[in-house]
């Protein structure tokens, strides 16, 4: 069952809580209540995706052990769905497993937090995820370069007409790397950025080079235009040959 929290006249984002420990919910519930956040929640990962689609979440707060479908198969799903793939997400688990992070990170999770957890931090962490979502540098409709074309409105990728299919994050990078307009980006600050983790381990920073390889892959002729700077990062550079 979904249940909603009425909240004060002047309403901020709605959060999708995801999670089956009720002394957990009610915890999350009452502190993003207190911040003037609606909330939604789910108890199963089932029940999370129907109310991903019902709801229209601004961001989901996903637990990692749910019954049924777990955490990271909700997680694959909602990305994977273009009606729920723009939707941030940050991950709740007990587990502490470097691996587990990674997984998620693959699979388009904006955060992690591992239990237990302050609630003041997780509030903190929220505000960022959304403040990166909505912090957005005007870009024009649609940028060319080459036979590449990104539509930022109708979120799409062309090469030579024929359309490219990206993941969430690695569309996420290349407008990233784009709107940088040929400065240089670390793979910290793209992992900070995309993922919104600081201080990135060495295993996380590769997640960054998974993605470029994959990225590039996929522009074919066009992946000329993501430049490796040696032992720092990636450009995004424009110019013709």
């Amino acid at each position: 069952m979904v249940t909603i929290s009425p909240l004060f006249s002047k309403m901020k984002e709605k959060i999708l809580i995801v999670d089956d420990e009720k002394d957990i919910v009610k915890m999350l519930d009452y502190n993003l209540k207190k911040e003037g956040f609606r909330t939604v929640i789910a108890h199963d990962g089932e029940d999370a995706l129907r109310s991903a689609n019902k709801e229209h979440p601004d961001l989901v707060l996903l637990d990692l052990m749910l019954p049924g479908r777990d955490g990271l198969d909700v997680c694959k799903s909602l990305k994977n769905d273009p009606k729920t793939a723009r939707i941030p997400i940050i991950m709740l688990t007990a587990k502490t497993q470097e691996a587990d992070k990674i997984v998620g990170l693959e699979l388009g999770a904006d955060d992690y937090v591992t239990k237990p957890f302050s609630p003041r931090e997780l509030v903190a962490r929220i505000k960022a995820v959304l403040r990166r979502g909505n912090d957005k540098e005007k870009l024009p409709e649609t940028l060319k370069a080459g036979e590449l074309v990104m539509d930022f409105a109708r979120i799409s990728v062309t090469v030579k007409d024929k359309p490219v299919e990206l993941t969430a994050k690695e569309f996420e990078l290349l407008k990233t790397l784009i709107k940088a307009r040929g400065r240089v980006l670390s793979r910290d600050y793209l992992l900070d950025t995309i993922w919104g983790f600081d201080n990135a381990m060495e295993i996380q920073t590769r997640t960054v080079d998974v993605h470029v390889r994959s990225l590039r892959k996929k522009l074919k002729s066009e992946a000329k235009h993501i430049i490796t700077v040696k032992n720092y990062g990636y450009r995004f550079d424009t110019e013709e040959d």
